[in-house]
């Protein structure tokens, strides 16, 4: 099969050549590639004072700018979660990469707020397409072990939203720092989508019948069996909530965190910026079990949102520091719990359309709170508005872990 037939939906007129990849290869190349894609959605978090000063952009501009990849990942999500159902993961993932890679030349050369907003968004379009495209490829390729199929997707995508701010950090310091970071990246996924557009694939799960194949392609209405029902709205809501306080680490934490530190290096303040998603990505390691685990965590990610807010109020980088390590990692424990739960009560054929739809309120709390908070901002300070900003997702954290304590009573 080659990548055109695919996406048509259409076996190949003739057997061609391909990379026939062991099991391991193909579970790296998936987790690789939305590796590679977020990092490249994230490159921006240390760069945008930066565009502030050369664009004259406001802090609610900024939020715009971050919250125009968040709506369009969304959007992809709810059109075309469930399309790689039917042209297999692997097509599913050229794509991604192909858009990705026009997103981040747009969004390296823009000169206003709109050509901004229009190259986060074609990166948002990439991530969406490649996100229910590698959760179900990594479960497909480990069918007896749906645990670890969870922590490879959840590693592989808060691995890679945390690594962004750092990397983009880093190469800020070459020349042409708002440019640099997205040549260097667009290498990369070139790179990736050699093997991509070589490996030998494996036929979609549900391929399309009849003489109109791209009808299976239309957007559909979600729906979630009443087994995983429960599960689903507790994954989407401790996600919802997850993102919300990931959405504010990727956008207007640059600011605050350096009022805090007192510094002004881009390489220490993404690095700051990505210490919550890099603990959340770590503590996918952790084999934590038990009963009351997601209230457990949720409460640790409660305590730790609010003293993120308070660490500005007591001048503390230490303080800071430690909040947001204990707020990922508080944060991964329940959502790997949560998101595991319901990966495994869904059926194999629907995988990409219920994850997806997961996701797709999972990423609506990187967008609605944080341009909330943007407003927020503008109307009463950065700091003021990050406190009561901390302090309503704490609030939020302890009300799902006080839900998820009467279901494990329950059970």
């Amino acid at each position: 099969m080659t990548v055109l037939s695919e996406l048509r939906m259409r076996p190949a007129t003739a057997e061609r050549w391909g990379w026939d990849a062991s099991t391991t290869a193909r579970l790296v190349l998936a987790g690789v590639v939305i590796f590679t894609l977020l990092v490249g959605a994230n490159l921006a978090t240390p760069l945008y004072p930066l565009l502030q000063a050369r664009l004259g952009m406001s802090s609610l501009d900024v939020t715009v700018a971050f919250s125009s990849y968040v709506l369009a990942l969304v959007a992809v999500l709810m059109v075309a979660g469930h399309w790689s159902d039917h042209i297999g993961r692997r097509a599913a993932l050229v794509l991604a990469v192909v858009v990705g890679l026009v997103g981040g030349i747009i969004f390296a050369n823009a000169d206003s707020l709109l050509a901004l907003s229009i190259g986060r968004a074609l990166q948002g379009v990439a991530v969406g397409l490649a996100t229910g495209a590698s959760s179900a490829a990594l479960r497909e390729l480990l069918p007896q072990r749906p645990d670890w199929a969870s922590r490879f997707t959840l590693l592989s995508s808060a691995g890679g939203v945390a690594a962004g701010p750092a990397i983009g950090g880093i190469l800020s310091l070459f020349p042409d720092p708002t440019r640099t970071p997205y040549y260097v990246h667009s290498a990369v996924l070139l790179l990736a989508l050699i093997p991509l557009w070589l490996l030998k694939a494996r036929p979609a799960i549900a391929p399309a019948a009849g003489d109109r194949p791209l009808k299976v392609l239309a957007p559909r209405k979600p729906s979630i069996s009443q087994q995983a029902r429960g599960a689903f709205w507790m994954a989407a809501s401790t996600g919802f909530l997850s993102f919300a306080v990931f959405g504010f680490c990727l956008s207007l934490a640059p600011g605050y965190f350096a009022s805090v530190v007192h510094v002004d290096s881009r390489p220490l303040i993404g690095v700051l910026a990505g210490v919550t998603l890099g603990a959340s990505a770590l503590s996918q390691l952790l084999g934590v079990r038990g009963r009351f685990v997601v209230p457990a965590a949720l409460t640790v990610l409660a305590v730790s949102v609010v003293l993120v807010g308070a660490a500005a109020a007591w001048s503390s980088p230490w303080l800071l520091v430690l909040a947001s390590i204990t707020a990922g990692v508080g944060q991964g424990i329940a959502f790997r719990q949560v998101f595991n739960e319901v990966a495994g009560k869904v059926e194999t054929a629907r995988h990409a359309q219920v994850i997806s739809t997961v996701y797709v309120i999972t990423y609506l709390g990187s967008a609605v709170p944080v341009m909330g908070l943007g407003i927020a901002v503008s109307s009463f300070g950065l700091q003021s508005a990050v406190v009561g900003f901390t302090a309503l997702c704490g609030a939020a954290a302890l009300v799902l872990a006080a839900v998820s304590i009467r279901s494990a009573a329950r059970s």
